[in-house]
């Protein structure tokens, strides 16, 4: 091989540099994957005794401590403690000091490698005759194996786990929280939903290290995304918004259907069409490509065909303790499909058996399964263990057979969303769930990871300081642990991975670098002459200002006058002295007297009363000859008399 590679070097030199095809060079995966690596976590404390770090990046984290041992060791080589001479007897660098008579057990011919020894004082305890008094000394490096002991037992802890956490990219795009996550079965590509309203579609075969979504859309103006799911053969995908009706589109984002929306005046909902509230949650059928399953506000679960947009096929009214409507916080299948659990509003967890003649009275039911609304229900493979999430900061593990108590409760996790999941590993070892950032914590946003044979917390992964992780999953296929995070202002994607145990998907976009433009990538800019900005095309001013102007001028406007208070202006009179000209001049020429200002209205009519009496004009004169004559009585008071 030698000989070939010289004889190439020897005929390529006869040829120009620029001859042939030029190869690009290449940054190395190393680099590529050192510049995604995470940092120490520090939410993973001592006291704790959580593994921090994954096999592969332990390993690595070895490697160079080892290469730092052995610079260390090399280095004071190097110094005053040797003298290199050369055949002339030339001595070069420093003179070596002068031999110390203690301890210095190096023969003539010896090279001495290393530092210096030290005097050895516990020489002295050696008698004449060689006899070694008291036990013998303990090797040098006995502390350095003990420590690498240590290594070893926690990287064989690390290692029975597996987690791919040492290396991290982002998916960014999303403004508010990520709040719904789905990777479909090949793992080629990622859906993620958002408070924005938008779903943002990656492709890990498509997508370079800018890791920049393909498409964007909207599925209902003004409501979240809540929850998406990949049908069994990933050719579509279902999108529960914040709205009534649920939609299904195709695998490249185009809208396939809309499942119809129920009558909200009727009070039965087994009589309506379709969900008359918000929806909370839905998932694709495991096993059937035509079947799904969705839960609402309304206090219902559905179960529709895709292929029939305008009814369902069943629905189920979960058992309450008193009448009402409850919602109906989440739902999820089993692993066949043959059970659906379903989490209510009052705390309750309720399971139904698919099976010939079933209805809404559930198989199991756990009436306070939770204190507060579950957010997130899963089932294991095996269909032994349930696990459950809740806003009461708990995490639940059920065993099916056994309901009346929980296996294990953990405690203090904080949830603030109402899509905090549950997700299990690949082999069902680990289940994992995310946090909720607290006002006062200083923890931020973490991944939680528990074994599910000794139930206990076994990692804590920091994913964000500021932002709350809401989904989460980890792919069987990809070995790729996916997690969801955001606030108010601000969400992405979080995938980690290891590159000595994670296949395809992050691992094949951060390797590809972004394109970079050519000479065919540009663009004139073309002037664009507009033949209506010449002037005598030009529309019509906008009137608008003037029409403003006319609205204010009286005059134009054709404004009615206003009363006026006070004396009169401009050839008006005032109200006080009379609204018209006429009335104005009589009054100041005294034929209009006005005295009933200035009389007693009970003395204006008594004044008539002589003249009632001696001429009655009216009713008085039919009834004079038969009317007799009134009798008043007398007042006996001194006042009324006077």
């Amino acid at each position: 091989m030698e000989d070939e590679a010289e004889v190439y070097d020897g005929v390529r030199a006869q040829f120009p540099l620029t001859f042939g095809k030029q190869s690009k060079p290449q940054t190395p995966l190393e680099k590529i994957h050192d510049s995604t690596r995470r940092s120490d976590p520090t939410t993973n404390s001592k006291s704790n005794d959580l593994p921090s770090l994954s096999s592969s990046s332990k390993a690595w984290l070895d490697s160079l401590r080892r290469e730092r041992a052995s610079k260390s060791s090399k280095t004071p080589a190097v110094g005053p403690t040797e003298t290199e001479e050369d055949d002339d007897g030339v001595t070069i660098g420093p003179p070596r000091p002068p031999p110390q008579p203690v301890g210095t057990e190096d023969d003539e011919d010896e090279v001495m490698i290393g530092p210096p020894q030290p005097p050895k004082p516990v020489e002295t305890e050696d008698d004449d005759d060689g006899v070694m008094i008291g036990p013998p000394r303990p090797p040098a490096e006995s502390e350095t194996d003990d420590d690498e002991d240590d290594e070893e037992e926690e990287e064989k802890e690390e290692n029975r786990y597996r987690i791919p956490m040492s290396n991290e990219i982002v998916l960014k795009g999303p403004t508010k929280v990520v709040s719904a996550l789905a990777v479909d079965h090949s793992g080629s590509r990622v859906l993620s939903g958002s408070y924005d309203y938008t779903v943002r579609m990656y492709d890990f075969q498509g997508m370079n290290s800018r890791l920049q979504s393909f498409r964007q859309l909207e599925p209902s103006e003004g409501h979240q995304v809540r929850t998406l799911s990949w049908s069994p053969t990933s050719d579509r995908f279902l999108c529960v918004t914040g709205s009534a009706q649920a939609k299904i589109y195709d695998r490249d984002g185009l809208t396939l259907g809309e499942f119809v929306k129920g009558d909200m005046y009727i009070r039965d909902l087994k009589n309506t069409k379709g969900h008359i509230c918000g929806l909370t949650c839905g998932e694709w059928h495991p096993k059937a490509k035509e079947t799904i399953l969705t839960s609402s506000e309304d206090g219902s679960l559905r179960i529709w065909d895709v292929n029939d947009f305008k009814s369902q096929k069943q629905v189920i009214k979960p058992k309450l303790a008193r009448p009402g409507r409850v919602p109906v916080t989440t739902c999820a299948w089993d692993r066949e499909g043959k059970c659906i659990a379903g989490g209510i509003g009052d705390g309750s967890i309720q399971i139904w058996n698919l099976k010939p003649g079933w209805g809404s009275r559930p198989d199991i039911y756990v009436e306070k399964g939770h204190s507060d609304d579950i957010t997130g229900l899963k089932f294991s493979s095996d269909g032994r263990i349930l696990l459950s999430r809740s806003f009461d900061e708990s995490l639940k593990v059920w065993d099916l057979r056994l309901m009346k108590e929980p296996l294990k409760v953990f405690e203090d996790l904080p949830n603030h969303y109402a899509q905090t999941n549950i997700a299990f590993s690949p082999d069902e070892q680990l289940f994992l769930t995310g946090t909720s950032v607290e006002r006062e914590s200083t923890t931020g946003g973490l991944l939680c990871f528990f074994d599910r044979a000794k139930l206990e917390l076994v990692s804590r992964v920091g994913i964000s300081p500021t932002c709350s992780v809401v989904q989460c999953a980890w792919h069987p296929k990809l070995n790729q642990i996916f997690a969801t995070a955001g606030d108010k202002s601000q969400g992405g994607t979080h995938i980690l991975y290891d590159p000595t145990l994670s296949e395809r998907g992050a691992l094949v976009c951060v390797a590809r670098a972004p394109r970079k433009k050519s000479i065919d990538d540009f663009e004139a800019q073309p002037v664009i002459h507009n033949p209506h900005a010449l002037p005598l095309f030009r529309d019509q001013p906008s009137r608008k200002r003037q029409r403003e102007k006319i609205l204010k001028d009286p005059v134009k406007s054709h404004k009615p006058e206003l009363p006026i208070t006070g004396p009169g202006y401009g050839g008006r009179v005032g109200v006080s002295k009379g609204s018209l000209l006429t009335q104005y001049l009589l009054k100041q020429g005294g034929m209009i007297k006005e005295t009933w200002m200035d009389e007693d209205p009970r003395e204006a009519i008594l004044k008539y009363a002589d003249a009632a009496a001696k001429e009655p004009k009216f009713i008085a004169p039919a009834y004079a000859q038969t009317q007799p004559e009134p009798v008043f009585a007398k007042s006996d008071s001194e006042d009324e008399e006077k």
